[in-house]
């Protein structure tokens, strides 16, 4: 399958997704997020066989190229609130996974974030954010200490671990907005810098319904990071 197949697919059922969460039917809601976030996951997370659009580029990186340079997103409003729009690949994975274990597991289901200690020196990540307000240099730093085989890991566990919230999720909590005090949670437990580049995803988070979380950060903001390496770099080509 062809990089542009790969994406109309995400597309068209992502729109398809983004229509359910108008309507009431909680079932068929849970079943495309639960399809289209296997689109954007490692196929290992929801079990399926056939190569994921993550699986292309996470076995790339995984080949020694975690210190390839790639464009960090191709949504240019976000980049206005970017330290950097130059970023090794690695910090693409690391910046998407934290997110999604922060999201899920603070806003969608106020429980404890899977990140901690144990995975920050496994990973051999120098920072608990999720890296938006980095430097170039910086960025670069990042990179070079990162264990790939424990990030790997960390992303598998925080995928399945989501789509476990995602099965527990009520009609009721997919059309509500969460508690203020659960999103100061994430600047409190370093999920998120001072940095206005970094803590104004606060107030992008805090303004959305879990429906919109399931939209953006459980499945859209993955699309914003995985096709500039799979069009920048010699995967699929």
């Amino acid at each position: 399958m062809t990089k542009n197949e790969l994406f109309r697919l995400f597309e068209n059922k992502h729109k398809e997704l983004e229509r359910a969460l108008k309507g009431d039917d909680v079932n068929y809601i849970k079943e495309l997020t639960l399809e289209v976030h296997a689109m954007v996951h490692p196929a290992e997370t929801s079990g399926k066989n056939d190569k994921t659009i993550a699986d292309y580029v996470l076995d790339y990186m995984m080949e020694g190229h975690q210190n390839s340079l790639v464009p960090r997103e191709n949504w240019e409003e976000d980049l206005h609130y970017a330290g950097t729009n130059t970023v090794p690949m690695c910090w693409q994975f690391w910046h998407t996974y934290r997110i999604e274990d922060l999201v899920s597991n603070i806003l969608m289901a106020n429980q404890d974030q899977l990140f901690n200690d144990m995975w920050q020196r496994r990973i051999g990540a120098n920072i608990t954010d999720t890296g938006n307000a980095l430097e170039f240099d910086e960025a670069i730093a990042f990179a070079q200490n990162i264990n790939v085989e424990a990030l790997r890991e960390y992303m598998i566990t925080v995928g399945k671990n989501t789509r476990q919230i995602l099965e527990r999720l009520t009609l009721e909590q997919i059309k509500s907005m969460v508690p203020e005090e659960w999103v100061v949670r994430i600047l409190e437990e370093g999920g998120v810098t001072t940095d206005i580049r970094s803590v104004w995803l606060l107030v992008f988070w805090g303004g959305l319904t879990r429906g919109g979380m399931i939209l953006i950060p459980m499945t859209g903001h993955h699309m914003m990071h995985l096709p500039p390496c799979l069009n920048n770099l010699p995967i699929l080509d």
